[in-house]
């Protein structure tokens, strides 16, 4: 069983790579959270019929794991969601999802 948050984005053509850098699997957000105990992976998808339309899933251990990684990196976790915020279009967080 796993934890995964799962966001949709909508990003302008200009910043497509920057967006695809900093929010895929050996980006700056997977950076960041590899820092914690049960992070797992980054997984970023283009949708093919839509382009600029993205979803990412973080994938935790459990939903414990990431409680822990905001208690500890919340501050780090909010500075990089404001130096992002150029590039990451309109982020909506779809939920918070336990693989069955």
């Amino acid at each position: 069983m796993s934890y995964e948050i799962v966001w949709t984005y909508e990003v302008d053509p200009a910043p497509r790579h920057a967006f695809e850098d900093a929010y895929g699997p050996d980006g700056d957000w997977a950076r960041l959270f590899g820092l914690a105990e049960g992070f797992l992976e980054v997984v970023l998808l283009a949708d093919a019929a839509a382009p600029g339309r993205y979803l990412t899933i973080d994938r935790w251990r459990d939903e414990a794991s990431f409680d822990r990684f905001t208690a500890e990196h919340g501050e780090a976790y909010a500075a990089l969601d404001d130096v992002l915020a150029g590039i990451s279009g309109r982020g909506t967080r779809l939920g918070g999802f336990v693989r069955r």
